[in-house]
């Protein structure tokens, strides 16, 4: 499972799909502009999410 970190405050988030309860995968996503946006999401094909956020920042996740 992917967990995300506050690099400011150090609390961690693990999350999961609530179609399959699957636990999320960190991705990334490409956009347009070339830029890359780190990502959540469900490995069963449910959806993703922009990685979460803390202390106004995107949290990051190691993999």
């Amino acid at each position: 499972m992917a967990t995300y970190t506050c690099a400011k405050c150090g609390m961690g988030v693990n999350a999961t799909c609530a179609k399959c309860d699957a636990p999320l995968e960190n991705g990334s996503l490409a956009l347009p502009d070339g830029r890359n946006v780190q990502i959540s999401k469900c490995p069963n094909g449910h959806g993703k999410i922009k990685s979460p956020m803390c202390c106004g920042e995107d949290m990051s996740c190691s993999i």
